[in-house]
């Protein structure tokens, strides 16, 4: 068995097991990790070995990366603790993978996949863009995983996948057979493109600070701070001297202005007036997401962004930007969009990639 050090677990939150029992040798247990920006979910799921049904979750666990010193070590103390023996890994990363290795775009990590295997002494280890794996759990997802933005009229064709957390991630998956194969992109990083004259300013006050700006500089969690920033200081919309000392107590100060405006009473108007432009934002991206992979099968919203922010998406902003691409506008009316509900669902698809032969 893997060496403990029961020093290095500092979880933030958890889902512990209902039973630690394997029942029987019929089982496989699968470790996916979902590893992003700020934090990192790491899960073990207990799979048929036949791979007759889905995986189902036998633990959970959250932690912040900026406790973990080392992630090997993290990953060895979790597997310890639970005695579980790990036959198949698969680790969700947020930033690009080639030839089974990934440097992460919002932190300082690098994994590779031959190194994890060596390290942690599982059999098989796999490395994917977290959102190949986001997608990958899409066609499994259930009714009660959905909320529905916009109806359309589906049919089967290609499906995208646009995800604002730390960063912005985008995939897509296209129908084969009687399957879909899954797609990891970089379109996060594409050039923001402004439609309007407030987003015009808005690009030129980001382009003093950034060599280059993308829609992942102004569509994700990193980025709702500086929306705030440019409503206060360019546009004028003041900021009570109230809330300018609460966010500074904030260790986060995105969490912080997305809490003031969604507020049940007396919330923000600066902090609405950044989430409403955020909103409109991830709509027209999401409108782009769907022209570039025709993604006639749908458009899925994940990320703990647009969890969190549903009663902003409701409304007719998202769908207005969504829509409003001249000639197409009338093709982009047909497609159903959906906000992905379950905060797992990363996770999910990692553990079905790891049970692909």
């Amino acid at each position: 068995m893997w060496p403990c050090n029961t020093g290095i677990i500092r979880h933030i939150s958890s889902r512990a097991p209902q039973d630690r029992q394997l029942q029987g040798t019929g089982h496989m247990m699968v470790l996916a990790g979902d590893i992003g920006g700020t934090k990192t979910d790491l899960c073990i799921f207990r799979s048929d070995k036949r791979y007759s049904r889905a995986p189902d979750i036998y633990d959970r666990v959250t932690f912040l990366n900026s406790d973990i010193e080392s992630f090997d070590d993290l990953v060895l103390d979790y597997i310890c603790q639970r005695n579980a023996p790990i036959e198949r890994a698969v680790f969700a990363v947020a930033g690009p993978v080639s030839n089974g290795r990934a440097v992460m775009t919002n932190f300082h990590w690098t994994l590779d996949e031959t190194h994890l295997a060596a390290s942690l002494s599982i059999p098989a280890v796999h490395v994917v863009n977290d959102l190949e794996a986001l997608a990958l759990a899409v066609p499994r997802l259930k009714r009660e995983d959905l909320l529905v933005l916009h109806r359309g009229r589906p049919v089967s064709g290609n499906i995208g996948v646009i995800a604002p957390g730390t960063g912005l991630g985008e995939s897509f998956l296209i129908p084969v057979n009687d399957g879909f194969v899954p797609h990891a992109t970089e379109g996060g990083h594409a050039d923001f493109a402004p439609r309007s004259d407030l987003e015009i300013r808005l690009l030129a006050y980001l382009m003093e600070q950034h060599a280059h700006v993308s829609y992942e500089r102004v569509c994700s969690g990193t980025a709702i701070v500086d929306l705030y920033r440019f409503l206060n200081r360019i546009e004028g919309i003041p900021e009570p001297a109230s809330l300018a000392g609460r966010l500074s107590s904030f260790a986060d100060p995105t969490a912080a202005i997305v809490s003031e405006a969604l507020a049940a009473e007396d919330p923000s108007n600066l902090c609405r007036c950044t989430l409403e432009l955020f909103v409109t934002i991830l709509g027209a991206e999401s409108g782009n997401l769907a022209l570039t992979t025709m993604a006639v099968g749908g458009i899925y919203l994940g990320g703990g962004i647009p969890r969190r922010i549903a009663k902003f998406l409701k409304p007719k902003r998202f769908m207005t930007a969504f829509l409003n691409k001249g000639r197409m506008s009338e093709l982009l009316s047909h497609i159903s969009v959906y906000v992905i509900l379950n905060p797992a669902a990363t996770l999910y698809g990692a553990a079905c990639r790891a049970l692909i032969p």
